[in-house]
């Protein structure tokens, strides 16, 4: 390409960013949790898992709401904690709820997938490990093949921990990197040396570990192109099976902490996007394919496979493999998704513990599915994941839209206009230079986007 050729297609790309950069939603769910109600409560919770059927294979997610420091770009349900009864008691009642939601299924109900998410799982102790696992398998039955995965901060990790995690059937694991810059780690209170992730990394090959996920960030504050590209030149020696790279999302009036991050010191929506493709470029010279939107894997990963065979799905940890229909959530924030619908436990913990201490399920809010809810869902799942949905595909599965999509073709009009979406009949696709804009894209399918924009992240 031409010096002239090359500037303008910078010139272009920023007049896209300044028109498009707005707030919109990520689409691990449809609808987002933003449109969840408290009109939905612990009654539809149960009867929703009693309609789960007794030979389907569900996927359980157990939230840890616990840090040991509170990183100040986080947006996760978590708090800072260093007592060691508040972690048991929350074991406790963990294993408390299991037992609520295995009372409403009425069985020990196979389990093919178990999620620790956080917050930081391993703020539990091993003897703590011991005890949720057990009662875990206690009121459901693990599949022989079960994936377990969970998300780990390696700065907080010991051996002791990933040994007696693999002995209970760890076999993934993601580990919390974000940047490796000493001035943006201090920018953002996470202070984790390279030789820390390279540690965390090893004790989990050595246990048997083998599938391995490296989270990281663009878009942190102090945070340079350049910052970027030297952690992904350390990071990937480790040579991850998978690599996740987010946006970081400063939500300051949803997350108060984030307060503490200068905002003077944020890249703008033109360097942000700079970053992103950079950090993009580079990982596809090192072999890796791109998944999604923002995350990568080697060819030989069953992430990297299900994306090219067009089986790859989306939920509330990204992308995934994972295919069962019921998602269970356990513990404080966490959410779950069945045939009709959403539920999300209380956010705040004590009123978490509460009703879990009183013998109810803790949900708080959630949200019915309609069919056109799940019409839109399966459009929008699509386009994250393959960029092109066949809308007579949709139409099978649900039954046509009432008005044919007219509303989201007019909203859509535009990004086709511009080269970011392509339209042919009721085939809906991204352009190669509309896979960044891909929310977008999504956004002209949801009808409800006007009501929460505040709610959501940045575009860029």
């Amino acid at each position: 390409m031409s010096a002239c050729a090359e500037t303008r297609r910078l010139v272009r790309t920023a007049a896209l960013i300044r028109r498009y950069d707005s707030n919109v939603p990520r689409y691990t769910s449809y609808p987002t949790a933003a449109r969840f109600t408290p009109d939905v409560g612990p009654e539809d919770g149960g009867r929703w898992l009693e309609a789960v059927a007794a030979d389907e294979a569900v996927s359980l997610y157990v939230h840890v709401p616990f840090c040991r420091t509170l990183c100040w770009y986080c947006a996760c349900n978590t708090r800072a904690v260093n007592r060691t009864e508040t972690i048991r008691t929350y074991v406790d009642l963990l294993l408390t709820e299991a037992g609520l939601v295995a009372d409403r299924l009425g069985r020990r109900q196979r389990v093919a997938r178990l999620h620790l998410g956080g917050g930081t799982p391993n703020m539990l102790s091993p003897d703590d490990l011991d005890r949720l696992f057990s009662g875990l398998r206690d009121v459901f039955d693990f599949a022989p093949d079960i994936e377990i995965a969970a998300e780990l901060d390696p700065a907080s990790l010991s051996h002791a921990w990933v040994k007696r995690a693999a002995h209970h059937g760890l076999n993934r694991a993601s580990l919390g990197v974000q940047d490796l810059s000493p001035q943006v780690q201090k920018a953002i209170n996470r202070i984790e040396p390279f030789s820390t992730v390279a540690q965390a990394a090893d004790w989990l090959s050595q246990a048997g570990v083998k599938s391995l996920n490296l989270d990281l960030m663009y878009g942190l504050p102090l945070q340079t192109r350049d910052d970027l590209l030297a952690t992904l030149d350390q990071v990937t020696t480790l040579r991850p099976g998978r690599i996740a790279l987010f946006g970081y999302a400063h939500v300051p009036w949803m997350k108060p902490h984030q307060k503490l991050i200068n905002e003077a010191d944020l890249p703008g929506p033109e360097d942000r996007f700079a970053q992103s493709q950079a950090a993009s470029a580079f990982l596809l010279d090192q072999g890796y394919a791109a998944v999604g939107l923002d995350h990568f894997a080697l060819p030989t990963d069953s992430l990297a496979i299900a994306s090219r065979t067009g089986r790859l799905h989306r939920n509330f940890q990204g992308y995934t493999t994972d295919v069962a229909e019921t998602l269970i959530g356990l513990g404080a924030s966490s959410i779950s998704r069945t045939r009709e619908g959403y539920v999300q436990n209380h956010t705040v913990e004590r009123d978490w513990r509460a009703a879990v201490g009183q013998g109810r399920l803790p949900v708080a809010r959630g949200l019915g599915l309609t069919t056109d809810d799940r019409r839109r869902a399966d459009i929008i799942e699509r386009l994250m994941c393959d960029f092109r949905v066949d809308l007579q595909d949709i139409d099978r599965k649900h039954g046509p839209a009432p008005d044919r999509f007219s509303a989201a073709f007019a909203r859509l009009q535009p990004l086709v206009d511009d080269g970011l979406a392509r339209r042919d009949g009721d085939v809906v696709g991204v352009t190669d230079a509309g896979r960044p804009f891909v929310r977008l894209v999504c956004a002209a399918f949801d009808t409800t986007l006007s009501t929460s924009p505040s709610r959501h992240g940045r575009l860029i």
